[in-house]
Formats: structure tokens, sequence, C-alpha cells
């Protein structure tokens, strides 16, 4: 299966938190196990006016990452997160984002992911760290 397939059927198959965040795959990276995510995210998420509610911005890392898992193991696995850390680096105001989702190391029951979300001027508003058990 080659990235531009697996990229098509991860959009066309969106769970419906993917698509309340207007989201969507743009690339997979396989030789880095990596998978970029792109999110328009509105004043409906927000709180504080224009600032993107922390929950938000969690899903966004957390999507990033699991998607990355089912893009290299090409659908064959099931990932749900054990624990996620979020490091808040600047507010994150109303407007498109990109979310770089990575895996660290996988085995076969746990992998260890990373992710990293950037504003629309391409500046890190904040980065995860995840564990996940993996159901094959």
């Amino acid at each position: 299966m080659s990235s531009d397939d697996i990229v098509d059927q991860l959009n066309s198959h969106q769970a419906a938190v993917i698509k309340t965040f207007k989201g969507r795959v743009l690339a997979v990276a396989p030789e880095r196990k990596e998978l970029r995510m792109e999110f328009e995210i509105g004043p409906e998420h927000c709180h504080t006016v224009d600032i993107v509610q922390g929950g938000v911005t969690t899903a966004m890392l957390d999507a990033s990452m699991a998607h990355a898992v089912l893009a290299h193991d090409h659908f064959k696995t099931r990932v749900s997160s054990i624990d996620i850390h979020v490091s808040f680096l600047r507010p994150a105001r109303a407007g498109r984002f990109v979310a770089v989702g990575t895996i660290v190391k996988s085995g076969r029951t746990i992998a260890f992911l990373r992710a990293e979300l950037f504003n629309e001027k391409s500046e890190l508003v904040a980065t995860a760290t995840s564990s996940a058990h993996l159901t094959r």
C-alpha cells in the first residue's frame, strides 16, 4: 500500500471527532514513522474569546499519534491511549493547525509516541508524549 493510498483511506474513513475539528491527513512518511494532519478550529471550540480549549489541543495531538500507528501498521492495529502528557507552549488561537505524530518505539502491545502542534504561522504551540496500548 502506497503512502498516498494510506492517506486516502484515512481521510475516507474519518472518526466523528476528526470531522468535528475539520481534520484530514496531509501526508505519511513511513521512513520516519511520521504522519501529518491538518485541523481547522473555529470559535465554537474556544474559551476566552479565541483561545482553543486545552482538550481540543490535546485531541489534535492524540489523533496525529494514533493515526501514525494506524498508517504504519496498515490498519491492522487498534490504538488506545494509556497516558498522554501535553505541554502547552503558547496560546493556540482559533484557526488552522498542523499536527505531526511520530512513533518513537513500538512493541507487540505498547507504543511510545510523540506529537507537535503548529499554528498557521508555523509556530510550535504544544507538544505531547503518549504511551498507547496496541491490539492486533
